[in-house]
């Protein structure tokens, strides 16, 4: 596993387009995006524990969560992930998955990953029949993302992010979203493997503006869950 540093900061839309301009002088925009930016939905999985939600919330060292993702509510290119988190460093395993096998785990069929090719799909397996993994929460926002080849970086401006409940299919357009960030307010991510350029580095916020102990995951599970003690009120 490649292991790379990450730095999360919120901010503003002024700021972000201020930065946004700075960079453009010294990174590329990601030549995946179309037009500079792409959308990504993420379904995220938990333990009957909520393992993955509370060591985020309690600040635990080394903790991992799955996902599953795609890009523009498209089904032609699915990954199952897990996120890797060790002290300061992240890294991420992935493992493709077909529409129909994604069909297959959302409606609890797991039995056929314990065969998988996909070492990650047979450690999911395991998740979710022994810890009784299963859906948590839809996070989708959209992302514009810049690299840089040296150091490995990669910085990313995400937009409108929201959550729902599960139980609707992945490329579903008429999901009921939450909004989960304060008018105005977007998360700005960090991340590079070996060192961070100070080119880079100029024309980041200051370090006070880092979010340390939140996560879209949380902010999402968080969200929903107070919208719904609303309505059973």
């Amino acid at each position: 596993m490649k292991f790379r540093h990450e730095m999360k900061y919120l901010i503003n839309y002024g700021d972000a387009e201020l930065i946004k301009q700075r960079l453009k002088t010294v990174a590329a925009v990601d030549s995946h995006a179309t037009n500079g930016v792409y959308s990504i939905r993420s379904l995220y999985f938990d333990d009957y524990w909520d393992t993955a939600y509370h060591d985020k919330i309690n600040g635990v060292n080394d903790r991992k969560k799955y996902r599953i993702r795609l890009y523009d509510r498209k089904d032609d290119f699915i990954r199952l992930e897990c996120k890797i988190k060790k002290d300061a460093y992240i890294s991420k395993l992935s493992a493709p998955l077909t529409a129909a096998e994604t069909e297959r785990i959302l409606n609890g069929d797991y039995a056929f990953l314990l065969h998988h090719e996909q070492e990650l799909c047979r450690q999911f397996y395991f998740e979710c029949t022994s810890c009784v993994m299963r859906p948590k929460v839809f996070v989708d926002y959209e992302r514009e993302p810049f690299v840089m080849d040296e150091g490995d970086v990669r910085i990313t401006f995400d937009y409108d992010v929201r959550g729902a409940y599960p139980g609707y299919r992945i490329t579903e357009e008429d999901i009921p979203f939450q909004y989960v960030l304060t008018a105005g307010k977007l998360i700005m991510e960090v991340k590079y493997t070996e060192f961070l350029p100070k080119l880079i580095k100029d024309v980041l916020p200051p370090r006070a503006a880092e979010l340390s102990a939140v996560s879209k995951y949380t902010l999402c599970c968080d969200t929903i869950n107070y919208m719904s003690a609303e309505d059973a009120e």
